[in-house]
């Protein structure tokens, strides 16, 4: 798969070419009973409002090991489907995360999912942001592998049933 880093803002945006519709990436980004499957660090999802992913709707998570689990959510601040989705994730006590994630259809069978974050409120501010990019960066990148591989292989499901 295609990966790009692009740097705006002093955020670095993480792109993948994903073998599937945008749709199909949009049906994953569309069920937060799957957020603890792509994002990186979420250990489970404890509860996910009925309106997700509209704007406002939440999905309770907790992230850390068992036994150290710290329970927060996510919370949708944009939402255009099939394109575009705008988080704030908590975790605290590292703080909160604005999250931006886009999708662009190319052609009818593939898209490219782009996502940017940075954090916006608690002690992870205080971390220059060039080095809390350098954790952000890897870790979204492994979010995009995970969301690709889900919206692929469920296409795919599709496409054979």
């Amino acid at each position: 798969m295609n990966e790009q880093h692009t740097l705006h803002d002093g955020v670095v945006t993480v792109t993948r070419d994903v073998d599937a519709p945008a749709q199909a990436v949009w049906d994953v980004l569309a069920d937060g009973w799957d957020y603890a499957t792509w994002v990186v660090g979420a250990s489970r999802v404890r509860d996910v409002d009925r309106t997700w992913p509209a704007p406002g709707a939440r999905i309770h998570h907790s992230f850390g090991l068992w036994p150290l689990l710290i329970s927060d959510t996510t919370h949708v601040t944009a939402s255009t489907e099939p394109t575009t989705l705008t988080l704030v994730a908590r975790g605290w006590p590292a703080g909160e995360a604005e999250v931006a994630i886009t999708v662009t259809a190319r052609g009818d069978q593939s898209s490219t999912v782009a996502i940017a974050e940075d954090a916006i409120k608690g002690p992870g501010t205080m971390v220059p942001k060039p080095l809390r990019q350098l954790a952000i960066g890897p870790r979204n990148v492994e979010a995009l592998r995970r969301l690709a591989y889900l919206a692929e292989g469920r296409h795919r499901e599709r496409v054979t049933s």
